[in-house]
């Protein structure tokens, strides 16, 4: 799926998509979350990872 669909379906603008995407975001709306779960078919623990400072 390209970037510009999932921000689509999501809701969110490709911009703000980009920024989750390269990890440079600092908090994540839980329903953005669950939407983009919702759109690719996948757990929260599928697309997240913790990383210790």
């Amino acid at each position: 799926m390209k970037s510009n669909e999932l921000a689509e379906l999501v809701g969110i603008t490709t911009a703000n998509l980009s920024i989750l995407k390269t990890g440079k975001a600092k908090a994540i709306r839980f329903s953005t979350l669950e939407a983009i779960c919702k759109a690719l078919d996948c757990q929260p623990s599928d697309i997240l990872e913790y990383v210790e400072d």
